[in-house]
């Protein structure tokens, strides 16, 4: 079996098959350059939980309590996108021949998790102070929750330019954007309980912030299992994949295509091109993987190149 960049031959055994090729152009193991980022939002929501939750104490604000609650689930979730992306970048081994790629797959479902998880929390407290309303000390809340917004949408910014190419960074853009958000809604929320005395409203905007939380984190949640499933990545489709590859020249069938996610930044892609009568062609490897990479961003593509003479057991779209 021949690659297009080195030329070398290796062993390559498959059932009912005289030759294969096997593909591999455009290598992408890179990560966005976000671990700065992440460090520093880690470093800064974290020292903001432990102010919130002191003055939320201090000032007997469930709102504010919460916000606490959801921030340091986010500090959790931005520690494991961090660990994830530095596991990333190391290089692959004899055992671990695709990296630590899928690291960041796992952090980032881990990272849904743990925010809906802690959101039960919020609303079982929520509930029971619905019932017994507590004081709250209005102005306390509104200064705290007013640096909570500064805290994260500065940290939101860190993370816009790279929100559209990795899972990790979109959900730590997303929940930092939701933070200030219900930040803002603690602020406004204390202010109607000073000028009313509506001392309910301090659960309720509770039970607001896990609503927000928890349909914020949904469309993470769905993207993180479908990566872990190895289900195609949002954003490529496979049927112009097929397409594309059914046109390469002297191509007549495509079959076994198989398109997942190495990472939430890498895209893999492995499949069976049958040529009738073409010779190995390294030059037709090497284009065709830097079309799929310039075309889909598939950055890792594995293509085995079949005469057609015998049938192959893996053809149907059926057979795994």
């Amino acid at each position: 079996m021949a690659t297009p960049e080195t030329g070398e031959h290796h062993d390559h055994d498959h059932v009912d098959h005289d030759h294969g090729a096997h593909g591999h152009s455009g290598h992408s193991h890179a990560v966005p350059d976000s671990l700065r980022a992440f460090a520093i939002g880690a470093g800064l929501n974290f020292g903001f939980v432990i102010v919130e939750v002191i003055f939320g104490l201090y000032a007997g604000s469930l709102a504010l309590l919460a916000d606490a609650g959801h921030n340091l689930s986010d500090v959790l979730g931005l520690v494991l996108a961090w660990g994830a992306a530095w596991l990333s970048r190391r290089a692959p081994t004899r055992l671990r021949t695709y990296g630590y790629g899928r690291s960041s797959i796992l952090a980032a479902l881990a990272n849904a998790m743990i925010l809906l998880l802690g959101t039960g929390g919020i609303i079982l407290e929520a509930i029971s102070r619905l019932s017994q309303p507590e004081p709250v000390q209005t102005g306390i809340v509104m200064v705290v929750a007013l640096v909570g917004v500064a805290v994260n949408m500065g940290t939101a910014l860190m993370f816009m330019a790279g929100r559209k190419g990795d899972l990790n960074v979109r959900g730590a853009f997303i929940h930092m954007v939701a933070d200030g958000a219900i930040s803002l809604g603690v602020v406004a929320a204390a202010g109607v309980i000073a000028l009313s005395g509506w001392l309910w409203l301090d659960p309720v905007v509770s039970l607001v912030i896990a609503v927000a939380i928890i349909a914020g984190t949904w469309g993470l949640l769905r993207d993180s299992v479908n990566l872990a499933m190895d289900m195609v990545p949002t954003g490529v489709d496979p049927e112009q994949v097929e397409a594309f590859l059914a046109a390469r020249p002297g191509v007549s069938e495509v079959h076994d295509l198989h398109i997942w996610g190495l990472s939430t930044t890498s895209v893999a892609l492995s499949a069976h091109l049958v040529r009738p009568g073409a010779a190995l062609d390294d030059d037709f490897l090497s284009e065709t993987c830097a079309g799929l990479k310039a075309r889909f961003g598939i950055a890792h593509p594995v293509l085995q190149v079949e005469e057609g003479r015998m049938a192959c057991a893996l053809a149907p779209r059926d057979v795994v």
